[in-house]
């Protein structure tokens, strides 16, 4: 359900690249870049250059961040936005992390019961007040060294002047088009469309979008206000009424961006920090890291059966206590025992090492009913130390499908992370519980992970990944591999990931090696229900070691990784 981005990033007035002997660029045979002043890592080659010459230009990671980000929206239509929302975790170079909270919110008008079970999430109906607008500005606000013009300007000359397509980009851009369900979206045919719109996008063309580029003009000269108020905001509440939306202009206004503190856990003597709620992923990582914990993984090594089993194990009791008490921190209490040392001991014990537990058998209060990847990241760190881990979506590949009519923007369809049947959790995966139910205001419950691990008060390793429900089990897959197995970036993101999300009571394990298929045998004979993938997630990652920042660029979609 969602795709990923990594990055840090820099720039200025006109568009330029550094010198040669500046940067060292990956090639597609996937190769580690080093660097020491500043490490981008991004599944969008032009992103990547903007951030690369914002960060020469004397920015810092934030202003790297927010200048990548506005790229994104630009370079990769699928998941970068203006018209979604995510969270940034900002850690300052000697100082601790927080959290930069800019999660879609519930419109005023929305009701607990206003969507029918199958109600389709391609609507105006789906979309959340958007948030990344308001959040890259606090971000920039509060640890930005550049003028806010200057790190949205790249990303106007991007839309304005166009940019070449890579491969994965035009096949991206193809998909969407071609897809039957795209079909009542004029807008988005007009303005992703090549030329008659019956021709087809190639690796090499170079496609322009005029009128993105004078919406983030708007956005350079007015700041988040350019925005949340004025001639865009006007131009968001037209599209809802053209399409029965409910987002007013009072629910643009009044919306806000959060400074949270992260989740912090530790693990094998590493500090790991993570989103809060409204994000699950902090929380469920450090939960399964703790469970984690307490046994002996490194003497079975990284590719047992046993480790594979007890990561499983360890997902499935942490997506329970997902879908039974986390939400909006705003609206529900969130226990604060589930990221306990002591509460990881009690679920460990109820794991048998060589059985599978049945997910129904751990409900507990909750009713289960009768059985009847579209996501960015980036990671950034800069010649001080300072590290960004920001990952944030649209909801599923181009949101809603709904472009802003003379605006050039998509808008996110995250209303569909809510819980849309009250009381109603079942075996298929569909969760119906309290915390999660719709409410005015109310943030959805995402699964974003963008996440930096420390030692000694120093970023170790910065990582993220697109993937929906996945997304925290691919980023607990390289952070064991990182702290528990000390594998390089390269091994810890190439390896293969799993998956399993309590309900469906089922495993998905990427298979394509003839090892996971001795994996896939050994997982059914201990009484998993195991299903192959091709792909999960798209972890771009930084990895510090003796001063030197190591970027890799997940070779399962594309991208690029860029130091200096």
């Amino acid at each position: 359900m969602l795709r990923a981005i990594c990055i840090v990033l820099l720039l200025s007035a006109p568009l330029r690249f550094l010198a040669a002997d500046d940067v060292v660029r990956s090639d597609p045979r996937g190769d580690v870049v080093e660097g020491r002043r500043g490490m981008v890592v991004c599944v969008s080659a032009p992103a990547s250059d903007v951030g690369l010459d914002v960060m020469k230009r004397g920015g810092n990671a934030v202003d790297a961040a927010v200048a990548t980000a506005f790229a994104l929206a630009v370079t990769w239509p699928e998941a970068g936005n203006i018209g979604g929302g995510g969270f940034m975790l900002v850690m300052p170079a000697g100082k601790r992390p927080e959290c930069i909270e800019y999660r879609e919110t519930a419109p005023a008008a929305a009701t607990v019961r206003m969507f029918e079970p199958n109600e389709t999430v391609l609507s105006h109906r789906a979309v959340g007040t958007p948030g990344t607008v308001r959040g890259l500005a606090l971000a920039h606000r509060r640890h930005g060294k550049l003028a806010w013009k200057d790190v949205v300007a790249p990303a106007v000359l991007l839309a304005g002047e166009g940019f070449v397509l890579d491969a994965a980009t035009a096949e991206s851009l193809n998909d969407v088009l071609q897809d039957k369900a795209s079909a009542p979206f004029t807008e988005l045919r007009r303005v992703f469309g090549k030329n008659d719109q019956n021709e087809t996008w190639r690796a090499g063309d170079r496609l322009k979008q005029p009128e993105l580029a004078a919406t983030l003009r708007l956005i350079a000269d007015g700041g988040a206000d350019g925005f949340y108020r004025g001639k865009i905001a006007e131009q968001i509440v037209a599209e809802m009424r053209r399409g029965g939306g409910v987002i007013s202009l009072d629910d643009l206004g009044s919306y806000e961006a959060k400074v949270r503190e992260p989740i912090h856990g530790t693990f094998r003597g590493y500090d790991v920090f993570g989103p809060p709620p409204p994000s699950s992923g902090g929380i469920c990582l450090v939960e399964m890291l703790n469970v984690l914990e307490t046994f002996d993984l490194r003497s079975a090594g990284r590719d047992s059966p046993r480790t594979a089993h007890l990561m499983i194990e360890a997902m499935r009791r942490a997506y329970r206590d997902r879908a039974a008490h986390l939400g909006d921190s705003d609206f529900v209490e969130i226990p604060p025992h589930l990221t306990t040392k002591e509460y990881a001991t009690k679920l460990a014990a109820g794991i048998d090492a060589n059985r599978a537990t049945s997910s129904a058998s751990l409900a507990g209060d909750i009713k289960l009913a009768a059985e009847s990847e579209h996501t960015t990241h980036f990671s950034i760190i800069d010649a001080d130390g300072m590290a960004v881990s920001n990952t944030y979506t649209l909801e599923q590949s181009y949101g809603s499908r709904v472009v802003v009519r003379g605006a050039g923007f998509l808008l996110n369809n995250e209303m569909g992370d809510f819980n849309w049947r009250p009381g109603h959790t079942d075996r298929r995966g569909r969760i119906g519980t309290k915390a999660n139910l719709i409410a005015p205001g109310k943030r959805m419950l995402s699964s974003q992970t963008p996440t930096i691990v420390a030692r000694g008060g120093k970023p170790v390793l910065i990582t993220g990944s697109p993937g929906g429900r996945t997304i925290i089990n691919t980023v607990l897959c390289v952070v064991v591999n990182v702290c528990e197995f000390e594998m390089d970036v390269k091994a810890a993101v190439d390896a293969p990931r799993l998956h399993h999300g309590w309900f469906p009571d089922r495993v998905q394990i990427e298979a394509d090696r003839d090892s996971q298929k001795k994996m896939v045998e050994a997982l059914r004979a201990m009484g998993h229900d195991v299903r192959t993938s091709k792909r999960q997630g798209d972890a771009h990652s930084i990895l510090v070691r003796d001063g030197v920042y190591r970027g890799y660029a997940d070779p399962r979609i594309a991208g690029r990784a860029a130091g200096f």
